[in-house]
């Protein structure tokens, strides 16, 4: 089952009024996923991985405590995570559901608190990663971080939301202001009902 660039869901300068600009998303989208793409399928092709779905190739190809992960791995991987990435964020601002600020509540205290851990894990992970806000494996609403195109179906869990802190993500508009990025991320750009749907069908 080839891989394929999703389109975005908004046009290219969508989110620039929002902190992500046309030139950000030009790059990222464009060229960054794209060669995700181009590089999955040619690893993939005549393998046993060929005819299989992305999230199947993720978690059959991870390789949990090894220091580098393979081609097919981090291509595939990485895939997943920008095709959500970009479902994940909305150019109209949303308003978060009820019921997800209920869970937040009766995860993290309060919404504000869950906002302050999600930063400090993207912020705090060393080199290239995504931060994560996710459901584990017992029920519970979980912050998470991952190294370069790990992610929460390597664990088995299911991402809600998920913040890329690969420097091509934020050096256009934030250069080295990481933290910046993702207060921003999670001030302006968050699609809340995205959020709520993923929790809902998790």
């Amino acid at each position: 089952m080839a891989f394929e660039l999703p389109a975005l869901p908004y046009a290219h300068d969508a989110l620039a009024d929002s902190g992500m600009s046309k030139e950000t998303l030009e790059y990222h989208h464009d060229i960054h996923h794209k060669a995700y793409v181009d590089n999955g399928n040619k690893l993939i092709e005549g393998t046993e991985w060929a005819s299989k779905p992305v999230e199947e190739i993720v978690k059959g190809t991870y390789q949990s405590g090894a220091v580098a992960q393979s081609g097919v791995f981090n291509n595939a991987s990485q895939h997943w995570n920008h095709s959500q990435f970009w479902e994940m964020m909305t150019p109209k601002p949303v308003a978060m559901p009820s019921e997800l600020e209920a869970r937040l509540k009766d995860a993290f205290g309060t919404v504000e608190k869950f906002k302050e851990d999600f930063a400090a894990a993207g912020a705090g992970q060393f080199g290239s990663g995504w931060a994560w806000l996710v459901v584990d494996t017992d029920g519970t609403l979980k912050v998470t971080k991952t190294e370069n195109g790990v992610n929460p179906l390597c664990f088995g869990q299911t991402a809600l939301l998920g913040c890329d802190v690969w420097e091509h993500s934020y050096y256009i508009d934030f250069r080295n202001k990481r933290p910046a990025y993702l207060t921003n991320f999670l001030e302006k750009l968050v699609n809340w009902e995205n959020v709520a749907e993923r929790l809902s069908k998790a």
